[in-house]
């Protein structure tokens, strides 16, 4: 018999207690174990490629044979341009601005010149151009550089004045160094500054011209080392410019006059111009202008020369916009633009500096836009500009991205898109046409959707890793615009853009379209290609106020259900049909049951694409702004919009105009309220919360009369003496303290304006050294705005805090518990981790639907997570995604005959139901993600069969249940930088990969994942970027980018002419080799210079990727570049044998004419 020991037991209860218990096991039989095909090898994240307008530009350069543009930025990115579909962005690792770019021309190569006095050899002959070598500048500080065509010695000024010579093909500094004393000797007393200018004279490469800062420019012969001329003017250097016959060169100053020179007369300048000063009498010297930045002075072989300039206007041109200046001849053409010149290049027929110019276009950089200008046509018209560059030309408030749509629906936006474009363009071929395609793999077409703060939404073609523009709709022209004071008290909350984008919800297959803005407002679109007349928009108001507090937050499922105190928890009454209000004032002159915007009440005609058919607005409640709007969701099926935000939820049905459900959030629960509420005080302020600002509560209402519609709430009274005392208390605190209360409304409504809407002067979200964010606030990716923590640190902030909806979806699933059949529901997810489920109750038949009501109530299931809910989706049996049920598209406008109105009687709503099994009622599986933690719910038992907590310290920003590889992952992004992806429906870890970390509102607010592994965020207020966490993309992405470098025959150097030839009057070279080589100049000082070898080249492109792969990878890329230069030595090996085959004939024949001829007969 085994003895009893107390000790065993004792220990076997602390190492149980001890363990962290299970995950619960559901009750019942376990699930079946679905097969799940995704694998962490079929998982790796890399970018893609960037689309937009490179943010804060600052250099500019061209190649004139490759036709290649480059673009370089004040944050060390560079941006490569060729045809239309071919772009490239890179980026240094330092970001230092770059300060100037050098093409190689033909080269396939590019030099850079950083403003951390760094320069950069790029190679551009990949598809992912690298740098081959790197030069660092110790004990000066690079600001001009200059490489003569056809040359590989680059020219560096500094800022002491010296100019270094360095040998692009090694990267190595040569021993030559022009020295600045010895260039102005005795002809300044001072320094002359900084060298702003370097150029060879185009006729003699040995004559170099050096413009330093101060107003000197010296003519330095290379070969004697000295200078030949000096000429000196009172005012400072910005630019100097040939003539292309060596004999002239013009400057221009700081003052706004251009100085003409010519070269062997350096006392005075030939002519001195100031093109946009004053003409004043009696001769005086016009008065002074701004400075003229840049000049170009371009000849042609027809008429008169071209001087184009930027900047020089006079001082007392007040608002005037920036301009470039265009001379020819006696006209003078003033291009105003819309942003600053940053710079400009003047486009031209020939690569030679030695040979007329004939110039055909101007590459104009601006701030935020590329202008391009034909010079041949009158009137100077600009190109019609093919790349994306126009993303930002209101500010992004949101995105979102559809991959795999339907294939009719890209033509179908595009034709009604085509009808958009600007007229009085240029009519030739846009001039940057260097490079060639890719080879797109993937064929599914790709939608961007944008919503930006005008109120405009842009749809964008994104497949194939290109972007163009399909479609532009205004959901402003629908407002009535504010003309003067009287009409801006409605819009104080959001003053400044009242119309701006908050979020999209759309339906690809059916195309109807939902969008939110800032201003409380939500409007329905429907696709048409015919022009509509609407009479008068629809108009829903909707009144949505909470009174209550939620005190204390139940983490997960740990805290019991409490009742709701105060009142009943059950629903309230809803309208079947909402009317407009009209706007009432309390006796504090407070507005009330007014919406933020006015619907124009005229005819509004609405052109092919996108038409609103209804708008539903929230409107003000006893003076306060209706709080911004926090989830939307759309059904074409059901024909229900359904939104949300801190104090409630709205369930509207378009189709019949209706408002079928108005609740408070506590309401949802019914008598399972898991919070503690209590009536907010009248002297509390408002607290940011998570749909921007909460309301200034100054009275008490009844809990019957927290969230009504416009209809019910407005006819409730109260007759009681208590409730009478209490109004005449408030009344009187309303009057006390009104000033009291607009000046913190104002404040607190700039505060959320600033949270919530896109700017670029919006500062950055702080976070600390670690990555993580600070422990008193936390961002909520679906609202765009911040929300409190549930730190114990901040439980002040958590009292005043709202429960906002955060998450809605509609389904065809199990409303309740062990139910047997399924039915349409609405799963609406909160800030606080409640998922709550309405029960839908549709008409039968498509007649009926329009005339009987539509149902909405809660059904009593409530599911609890950490966190607030992000995502759901649903999953059948066998792990297929189910989509949301849809209705295909169809034209409304057109009349339809009898028989096809039979045929739409009969039709169905389209759902991709996977199998049959599925309408018999089989189980199903509900994917919720939440900030903490995701879970799979088995339905209709309600039980939680897989369970993964993502984050401990951190919280996931955006979460989406996407398609990949045939089967479905969950993709989220976190603030701590991380990307992970789980599969379901058991929740494997996948993919965890460091990519980014959260550093302002811009990425939470515009990172979003799609089908097909792809992803895009706002990198910039300018530019997206877009990235792939696909195995199989990363792999194909090689093939599907474009190729910058194409081999191109160099033009061939203009005839000099027999008599130029023959006395001396061309051009002249000069054998840079034997000057600037070691032998002759000796090796340059170490200390001045370092020599950093790049990582570019084909062994270096693919140098960070690891495995198999990326071994196949770089053989793969060794291999193309090895059969290139084979070709090319094959194409010049055949043109040689070509040309010995043509002397060999002409030799022949010569040798037949004069065989038979005697020596006198020659």
């Amino acid at each position: 018999m085994r003895k009893f020991n107390i000790r065993k037991v004792l220990d076997g209860l602390t190492a149980g207690s001890s363990a962290q218990p299970p995950p619960p096991a559901p009750p019942g039989p376990r699930e079946p174990e679905v097969a799940e095909t995704l694998q962490a090898e079929h998982f790796q994240l890399c970018k893609t490629v960037r689309h937009g307008f490179p943010y804060r530009p600052s250099a500019l350069a061209f190649d004139p044979v490759q036709k290649i543009l480059a673009v370089g930025t004040q944050i060390g990115a560079l941006r490569l341009f060729g045809r239309p579909g071919v772009e490239c962005h890179c980026q240094h690792d330092s970001g230092a601005a770059v300060i100037q770019l050098q093409f190689l021309v033909n080269e396939g190569a590019l030099v850079s010149a950083l403003a951390d006095d760094t320069l950069h050899l790029w190679n551009l002959r990949q598809k992912r151009p690298a740098i081959l070598h790197s030069l660092k500048f110790c004990r000066e500080r690079v600001t001009f550089c200059h490489l003569p065509f056809q040359s590989k010695w680059l020219y560096v000024g500094t800022e002491r004045g010296n100019i270094h010579i360095v040998n692009v093909e090694s990267f190595s500094l040569s021993g030559y160094v022009v020295m600045w004393n010895k260039a102005i000797e005795l002809s300044s007393k001072s320094h002359p500054g900084p060298v702003v200018h370097i150029s060879d004279n185009p006729m003699d490469e040995g004559k170099l011209l050096i413009g330093f800062e101060s107003g000197t420019v010296v003519l330095w012969d290379l070969k004697s080392k000295k200078a030949d001329y000096r000429y000196t003017y009172d005012e400072a250097i910005h630019s100097v410019a040939w003539h292309h016959e060596g004999k002239q060169f013009i400057c221009s100053h700081s003052d706004g006059t251009l100085t003409t020179w010519n070269v062997r007369s350096p006392a005075r300048p030939v002519q001195t111009i100031t093109p946009h000063g004053k003409q004043l009498k009696d001769g005086k010297k016009p008065e002074p202008c701004k400075p003229i930045l840049k000049v170009e002075f371009k000849t042609t072989r027809a008429g008169e020369p071209f001087i184009i300039l930027s900047g020089g206007l006079s001082y007392d041109t007040v608002g005037r916009r920036p301009c470039l200046t265009v001379m020819h001849g006696k006209s003078t053409a003033v291009l105003e633009m819309d942003y600053s010149v940053v710079d400009f290049l003047t486009l031209c027929e020939t690569p030679y500096p030695n040979d007329f110019q004939e110039p055909y276009a101007v590459v104009v950089l601006l701030e935020k836009d590329l202008v391009l200008i034909d010079l041949a046509q009158n009137g100077y018209p600009i190109f019609e500009n093919p790349y994306p560059l126009s993303i930002h030309e209101s500010p992004v408030t949101c995105c979102e991205y559809f991959a795999d749509c339907p294939v009719d629906l890209i033509p179908a936006l595009y034709s009604v898109g085509a009808r958009q474009k600007r007229q009085g363009y240029s009519k030739k071929e846009w001039p940057i046409s260097g490079g060639n395609w890719g080879l797109g793999a993937q064929s599914y077409p790709e939608i961007i959707i944008t919503g930006h703060a005008d109120g405009s939404v842009k749809f964008w073609d994104a497949s194939a890793i290109t972007l163009q523009v399909l479609y532009k709709l205004k959901t402003s022209k629908v407002f009535e615009k504010p003309r003067g004071k009287d009409d801006r008290p409605s819009t104080d909350v959001v003053d400044e853009d009242p119309y701006a984008v908050q979020m999209v919800s759309w339906c690809p297959e059916s195309r109807v379209l939902c969008v939110a803005g800032v201003s409380a407002h939500v409007l329905v679109c429907r696709f048409s290609r015919q022009e509509a007349l609407a009479e008068v928009i629809p108009m829903l108001e909707v009144r949505l106020y909470c009174e209550m507090n939620d005190e204390g937050s139940p983490e997960g499922e740990q805290a019991p259900p409490l009742p709701t105190p105060g009142g009943s928890s059950s629903p309230q009454p809803f309208p079947l049909q909402s009317h407009p209000s009209t706007s009432s004032s309390s006796s504090g002159g407070l507005r009330d049951n007014a919406p933020c915007l006015k619907v124009k009440t005229s005819p509004l005609k609405q052109p092919p694409g996108f038409q609103t058919e209804l708008v539903v607005q929230l409107v003000w409640v006893g003076g306060e702004p209706p709080q911004q709007i926090t989830s939307l969701a759309v059904n074409s099926s059901y024909g229900l919009v359904v939104f949300g935000n801190c104090d409630g939820i709205a369930v509207v049905d378009y189709l019949q105009k209706a408002v079928l459900l108005s609740l408070g959030t506590a309401d949802l629960y019914g008598s399972s309220d898991p919070h503690r509420r209590e009536p907010r005080s009248p002297r509390k302020s408002r607290q940011p919360s998570a749909a921007g600002l909460c309301d200034i509560s100054e009275g008490t209402v009844t809990p019957e009369d927290r969230c009504k519609s416009p209809t019910s709430g407005s006819s409730s009274t109260h007759n009681s003496d208590d409730e009478q005392k209490v109004n005449n208390f408030i009344e009187k605190v309303k009057t006390q303290s009104r000033k009291f209360s607009k000046m913190v409304a104002s404040d607190l409504a700039k505060m959320s304006r600033k949270l919530s809407l896109p700017t670029d002067l919006k500062p950055d979200l702080g976070v600390n050294q670690e990555g993580k964010m600070p422990a008193a606030i936390y961002l909520d990716v679906k609202d765009n705005s911040f929300s409190p923590s549930r730190s114990s640190s901040v439980a002040s902030i958590d009292r005043e805090a709202r429960e906002a909806i955060s998450a809605l979806h509609f389904a065809e699933t199990f409303p309740r518990k062990a139910d047997s059949c399924l039915g349409p529901c609405l799963w609406v997810g909160t800030t606080l981790g409640s998922v709550l489920v309405l029960a839908l109750g549709l008409p039968p038949g498509e007649e009926q639907r329009l005339l009987q009501p539509v149902v909405a109530v809660p059904s009593g299931t409530m599911l609890r997570l950490k966190g607030a809910v992000l995502r759901m989706a649903f999953l059948d049996s066998t792990g297929c995604l189910l989509p949301p049920a849809h209705l295909p598209w169809r034209e409304h406008s057109i009349p339809e005959e009898k028989e096809e109105k039979e045929k739409a009687k009969k039709r169905r709503p389209v759902s991709v139901s996977p199998s049959s099994s599925q309408e018999l009622g089989e189980s199903q599986y509900a994917v919720i993600c939440s900030e903490k933690q995701a879970k799979v719910i088995a339905l209709p038992a309600q039980s939680c069969a897989y369970q993964q907590n993502m984050v401990e310290t951190s919280f996931v920003l955006r979460g989406d249940v996407v398609a990949l590889s045939a089967s479905v992952c969950l993709a989220c992004f976190c603030a701590n930088g991380h990307i992970m992806t789980f599969s379901l429906p058991s929740l494997r870890p996948l993919l965890d990969v460091y990519y980014l970390p959260l550093t302002n509102m811009r990425i939470a607010r515009t990172f979003c994942f799609t089908n097909n592994g792809q992803a895009l965020y706002l990198v910039s207020p300018t530019e997206i970027q877009r990235l792939t966490y696909s195995q199989e993309t990363c792999e194909n992405l090689q093939e599907m980018l474009g190729e910058l470098f194409t081999p191109v025959e160099t033009p061939e150097a203009p005839n000099r002419g027999f008599f130029k030839g023959l006395f001396g009057g061309g051009a002249q070279s000069l054998d840079r080799e034997e000057l600037f080589g070691e032998a002759a100049s000796g090796k340059a000082s170490r200390s001045l210079v370092q020599h950093i070898p790049g990582p570019g080249g084909i062994e270096g492109v693919k140098g960070a990727a690891s495995g198999v792969v990326g071994e196949l990878a770089r053989a793969r890329l060794a291999l193309d570049e090895r059969g290139q230069k084979l070709g090319e030595l094959e194409e010049r090996a055949a043109a040689m044998l070509s040309s010995a085959d043509s002397f060999s004939k002409h030799a022949h024949e010569m040798m037949l004419k004069y065989k038979d001829k005697k020596w006198y007969q020659f």
